[in-house]
């Protein structure tokens, strides 16, 4: 699928659902929601199909499909784009993609909204600039960071990828 017309022909014949996901080798980010892609594509074996894009053999089909940045992963239902996220995503949003290329309808948007990461970064800001004004006071500016770092960490390529293996951790040492 190395041009915008293949690609299309073949979305054309496509009989499933499908999620297509955009990538490089040398991407990090990639990399990191590899496993993740995976297990949700296993989940969803034999009811929604997976292409893989590798974006540095297919530059006419990013172009023409307006993907800019990478990993980027699209649902496609009866030929038509139905939903796309850019970035590593976390599997409840990758099963969101899943679903929405059954349903045809968009996924609903987990996570904080704009009005809510941006408070939390101006509280943390505060917090950090009043933290360095007052001596300055560790314990005020370690809170301000962790309450910044509240207002990314979804989008926190290496915290997605440490996370569900800290998660684990935990579960294992209370059983």
């Amino acid at each position: 699928m190395a041009t915008i017309e293949e690609f299309n022909l073949k979305l054309k014949d496509q009989q499933r659902p499908l999620v297509v996901d955009f990538w490089a080798p040398w991407c990090m980010p990639c990399r990191a929601m590899e496993p993740t892609l995976k297990r949700v594509e296993q989940q969803y074996e034999g009811t929604v199909d997976v292409w893989r894009v590798n974006a540095d053999e297919a530059p006419e089909v990013m172009k023409a499909l307006k993907i800019y940045g990478i990993p980027t992963t699209a649902a496609y239902r009866d030929g038509q784009e139905v939903a796309r996220r850019t970035g590593a995503l976390p599997q409840a949003e990758l099963e969101g993609l899943f679903e929405a290329a059954l349903t045809g309808e968009k996924p609903l948007r987990k996570g904080l909204s704009a009005n809510e990461r941006i408070l939390r970064l101006v509280a943390g800001l505060l917090l950090v600039a009043f933290g360095w004004a007052a001596g300055p006071s560790w314990v005020l500016l370690a809170l301000g960071g962790v309450i910044i770092f509240s207002g990314v960490y979804d989008r926190c390529p290496l915290w997605q990828a440490v996370a569900p293996r800290v998660a684990k951790l935990f579960q294992g040492a209370s059983q």
